[in-house]
């Protein structure tokens, strides 16, 4: 599979021009990389613009659904969409939303994680779904989003699922930035999977967003990695033999002994 990520400058407050902007990008890179899975940051529509969020966030998931259906249709493109603001029954959650190339919807989630740092919690709910592996082309994956990166039950509860390939989206900021490629190469290497994250660049509310979007391979070996303050295109293939082969030749998941941890 060939999977493009967007390493995006979001423009805070305006889901119409990140919209317009995020068509165009599928556009071009569907056309030039002939990828048949691209994926997106996280917040795309409105950046972390929390105080008018009330206003800014879907309603329902919408409009993201139908535009992210109607982009998989016409490109017929498998599209990991990133996250948006989404408010259901009054409440906002942080929801990515994965559709495949025929426009199907097949898997929700909702962020578990708020980031205290960033004021998260003050603004947004959390997610109260645990995570669950979906498939594209057949391929079990699984998603995750920023801050839920910290966190290895969850990539690891995925992994025992099957997935073979983790989604990492995010806003990750420049503060931060060692922790960010260095827990998505721990991820990768303890749970045997490729790892494939979208993150943001560029300023807002005094917070510099790190970049550096990543592609990983079972081995914790990084194929491709974006810069840390440039919009860009991080395009590769994967060789899905590769999570089978390092599976085997290094059995951790044979090798564990769950009756003994706490």
């Amino acid at each position: 599979m060939k999977f493009s990520v967007y390493q995006m400058e979001i423009i805070p407050g305006e889901p119409d021009r990140n919209r317009k902007k995020v068509e165009k990008w599928i556009e071009k890179v569907v056309k030039e990389e002939r990828s048949d899975s691209i994926v997106l940051p996280e917040m795309w529509t409105t950046s972390y613009k929390l105080t008018h969020l009330d206003e800014l966030a879907d309603v329902a998931g919408e409009p993201t659904k139908s535009f992210l259906r109607d982009m998989a249709i016409r490109h017929n493109v498998n599209i990991i969409g990133g996250s948006v603001a989404n408010k259901v029954d009054d409440q906002i959650f942080n929801t990515s939303f994965v559709f495949n190339a025929s426009g199907e919807l097949v898997y929700e989630y909702s962020k578990i994680h708020l980031v205290p740092m960033l004021d998260e919690p003050k603004y947004l709910t959390g997610g109260t779904k645990k995570v669950e592996t979906f498939e594209l082309d057949g391929i079990k994956m699984g998603i995750i989003i920023c801050y839920d990166l910290r966190f290895p039950e969850l990539a690891r509860s995925l992994a025992l699922e099957g997935a073979q390939v983790l989604f990492v989206v995010a806003e990750w900021p420049s503060v931060r930035e060692r922790h960010w490629t260095s827990l998505q190469i721990a991820r990768a290497i303890e749970n045997q999977m490729y790892v494939v994250s979208s993150n943001t660049i560029g300023t807002f509310d005094g917070v510099e967003y790190a970049g550096s979007s990543m592609l990983i391979d079972p081995w914790g070996d990084v194929i491709e990695q974006g810069s840390t303050n440039q919009e860009e295109t991080l395009s590769c293939s994967l060789d899905l033999e590769k999570v089978k082969q390092v599976r085997e030749e290094v059995p951790i998941f044979s090798s564990r002994v769950p009756n003994l941890y706490n």
